[in-house]
This record gives structure tokens, sequence and C-alpha cells, in this order.
């Protein structure tokens, strides 16, 4: 897909990741923080004819690190990773999984609470606003954290397989100042495995 970019659908109905993440925070969130991510995005492709014909990935990837193009490379990543953060999460997800994904946590961390505990910490421990990854890369799963709108997605090798929104647009609504109840509550009930799977390859 190429500009103008049009909102991808979410996976599920506003209401299906209560009472983790309510109706109310996806209205907002969604509805509103994303959306306008998007509009921005599209207003600056309309500007720009450098960014016309390209895929958004491909936007992110040749606008980062540049002083004249942080407003793109902001939105369009920030696009990105909400798009990434809803198919992270699925309704009565979370806990601990199995077959490939567990074989790596296992070898990668020792076992899952390990894994959850680092995840989360990396969830809780992100200064500010941003982002916390579970990634693949030299044949390991690797746990990284990213402020603002910065992403795996511009590091080569790194293969990102689910994210936690740490923005508190993305959970204030619920938890008030409560980041790591929510990180915690997002690990043990709503990550989507199988999105993990497949985004493995």
């Amino acid at each position: 897909m190429t500009a103008p970019f049009s909102m991808k659908p979410l996976p599920y109905a506003d209401d299906a990741l209560s009472p983790v993440v309510n109706a109310g925070t996806i209205g907002f969130h969604y509805g509103k923080h994303h959306t306008t991510y998007l509009n921005n995005l599209n207003k600056f492709a309309a500007e720009d004819a450098s960014l016309q014909g390209k895929s958004l990935e491909q936007i992110i990837k040749d606008s980062a690190g540049k002083a004249d193009k942080v407003a793109v490379f902001n939105n369009a990543a920030q696009v990105w990773n909400h798009d990434f953060y809803w198919d992270s999460l699925a309704p009565k997800a979370g806990g601990k999984p199995t077959g490939r994904i567990a074989d790596l946590i296992k070898d990668s961390f020792g076992d899952y609470d390990k894994f959850k505990a680092d995840f989360a910490a990396a969830a809780i421990g992100q200064f500010g606003s941003g982002w916390a990854w579970l990634c693949f890369e030299n044949g390991k799963l690797t746990i990284r954290k990213t402020p603002n709108a910065e992403t795996p997605l511009t590091v080569a090798g790194v293969k990102p397989l689910l994210t936690i929104d740490v923005w508190e647009h993305a959970y204030y609504l619920d938890w008030q100042n409560r980041r790591p109840d929510y990180a915690n509550a997002v690990i043990d009930q709503l990550l989507n495995w199988s999105f993990a799977e497949k985004n493995l390859g």
C-alpha cells in the first residue's frame, strides 16, 4: 500500500480487550491518536513528491535519522507501530505460549518467568513515552525498548515479533499511573502469540 494510506481496521471489537484495555481507551487511542498520525502522514505525502509510491515501511526507513524528515518519520513510524501493537494483542490470549516460540523463550531467557520479568521491565522502565518490543535477531529472542516513535523496523537484522505501547494514552484511562499493572496484564491476558509466530516466518 502507498499514499494516501488508510486506517487498518482493528482485528477485534472495541470492547474485546476489556478489562485490560477498555472500549473508551480504544476510542481515544485508535480513533483519535492513531488516526491523527495517519492523517498527518497523508498530508505530508500529498505535499512531498518523494513520498509518493513508497510503502509505509519504506517511508519509515528512508526518513529515519534525517533532520529534515523528523515529522514524516514520527507520524509514519507511529502509524506502523500502532498497527503492529493492535495485532500484538488478542482477546483471551497472553500467558505461556507453545510450539516454536516456547522453545525460543526457553533457549533465549531460560524460562517463561524470566522472559515475562524482562519484558515487563522493558515496558515499565521505558522513560516517558515509547514501546517495549519482543524481537528475533541472530537466532534468539531479544527484548528492546524504544522512545517516542522509534522502532526496531529501522535496525538491520532485527525482526519485531510483538510490542507493548507505553505511551500514556495507551493505558491511562484504564490504569492511571499504574504502568506496571498494565504491562503485566497485557503479558498475562492479551499477548498474541499467534501473531508472533507469524512474524517469525
